[in-house]
């Protein structure tokens, strides 16, 4: 089956002020369904692989023809990095209030364990945001053994290729701030944090 763009789970104008409606609809309806129509034309050239979700084809990315390779790598990666972009969000205070927004449980105990306490995750993971050159986003992932680890990677490389399960994303591509921000991109990154949904980020902590 052809994939599809996966609906939000709120209103375009939901997760303002932080991020604009405009923003919201264009970087949905438009750049996200990019990568899914694109990665159904390539499959639809190999037809084997059109019953794989996009995580396995991306955890299984060396072992596909060499003319899928790429699409999977770009396309592929595109709409799993959103599809969990849009999941791990939601509306931010009412009135735009600025309040501490923590994750708790094991999520909690885990992240101070790797990191030394949320404020020190927090500042790496801006720094990592802050850092990538270019288009590209920052990741909170647990790796092969299961340690909390935070990085950054190009374009939509996705942690799924490395066999890296992505718990947290931050999209740093201009066009997902470009708008409100331009290119006050640190102002964009601190002001995500207040749009985080930890239940969300917690629930893929524990099920992966």
């Amino acid at each position: 089956m052809a994939f599809e763009l996966p609906k939000l789970p709120y209103t375009y104008d939901a997760l303002e002020p932080v991020i604009d409606a405009q923003t919201m609809e264009l970087h949905h309806s438009k750049h996200h369904q990019t990568y899914v129509d694109k990665l159904n034309l390539a499959l639809e050239k190999n037809p084997g692989y059109q019953d794989k979700t996009v995580e396995q084809l991306l955890v299984q990315l060396e072992t596909l023809p060499d003319e899928l390779k790429v699409p999977v790598r770009q396309h592929g990666g595109g709409h799993a990095n959103h599809s969990l972009f849009w999941q791990i969000m939601g509306p931010p205070p009412a009135g735009g209030r600025q309040v501490s927004n923590e994750p708790t449980g094991p999520l909690s105990d885990a992240i101070n364990a790797a990191f030394g306490s949320f404020i020190a995750f927090k500042e790496q993971f801006t720094n990592v945001a802050m850092n990538q050159f270019g288009s590209g986003w920052a990741w909170l992932v647990k790796d092969k053994q299961g340690e909390l680890k935070v990085y950054s990677l190009l374009n939509q490389l996705s942690p799924l290729t490395d066999c890296h399960t992505p718990i947290l994303g931050l999209d740093v591509w201009e066009h997902a701030y470009y708008l409100k921000y331009q290119s006050r991109r640190k102002e964009y990154v601190d002001a995500w944090w207040q749009l985080v949904n930890w239940n969300k980020v917690s629930e893929l902590f524990v099920l992966n």
